[in-house]
């Protein structure tokens, strides 16, 4: 008997030291599971902690006022600004050129802004010196044009130059020795440039401001638009050496 238990120690022995390695494999296995759920939860509040709450967005900035916007157009008062109807129905312009003289009468009640700026033009002397740079034969001759000037354009006369009116079409019909002004083809783009018809020009009626007429000196007119030239350009361009306003003469019926 004695031997038998004997012989079973060692069993005994071996399932006991048999426990002990499985539970510490099991303890092993359990700090194992403990530590892989623990780290990367440690991870996620280390990631929440750096993460910086989301900013408000900030109100936005009322946009600050342009600096560079550019100044309307301040021009200084001329002779005609403030002059009526029949005042202005009163002048002629005379246009001195270096071929003769030619005498135009103006016709406000048709075309009154249209008159009073071609009347400042001449009271300023905008137009001295300045050439009918263009002629269509048998059509027109057309002045006006700032930059034929001789001595050149300064800042102000430029201005001038560009300053627009509003279209006045009428009933005048555009017929040998009407003046009207020259235009683009959009509309309100009149500045300073003016014609002299020395044909009819029908298809211009009612679509440009007819103002005035030729009461002398039509065949100065004629002159010019004869001279050579090529493409609706003279070779030597007729220059208006001064240009005046005087009070129309009355003339008695023959």
């Amino acid at each position: 008997m004695l031997f038998i238990r004997l012989m079973h120690i060692p069993r005994l022995f071996h399932f006991t030291l048999e426990g002990v390695l499985l539970e510490n494999v099991a303890v092993s296995l359990k700090r194992s599971f403990v530590v892989s759920l623990f780290v990367p939860l440690l991870f996620t509040v280390s990631a929440f902690a750096q993460v910086e709450p989301t900013a408000k967005p900030s109100a936005t900035p009322s946009e600050p006022a342009k600096t560079n916007i550019r100044p309307t157009p301040q021009f200084p008062a001329e002779p005609f600004d403030k002059a009526d109807i029949k005042a202005m129905a009163s002048k002629c312009v005379r246009l001195e050129t270096e071929v003769g003289d030619i005498e135009a009468e103006m016709y406000p009640e048709s075309a009154p802004e249209t008159v009073r700026n071609f009347l400042n033009m001449v009271a300023t002397g905008f137009l001295d010196t300045t050439t009918f740079s263009r002629v269509v034969p048998g059509f027109v001759i057309q002045g006006g044009n700032a930059w034929t000037r001789i001595g050149g354009v300064s800042r102000e006369l430029g201005a001038r130059a560009r300053r627009t009116i509003p279209d006045e079409p009428n009933k005048i019909l555009h017929e040998r020795g009407v003046l009207s002004m020259a235009r683009a083809d959009e509309p309100n783009t009149t500045t300073t440039n003016f014609f002299i018809l020395v044909g009819n020009g029908s298809h211009l009626d009612g679509k440009f401001a007819a103002f005035g007429r030729v009461i002398k000196g039509i065949e100065v007119a004629d002159a010019i638009n004869k001279a050579p030239g090529a493409e609706e350009k003279p070779d030597k361009p007729v220059r208006i050496k001064k240009a005046s306003v005087q009070a129309c003469v009355a003339t008695n019926p023959q």
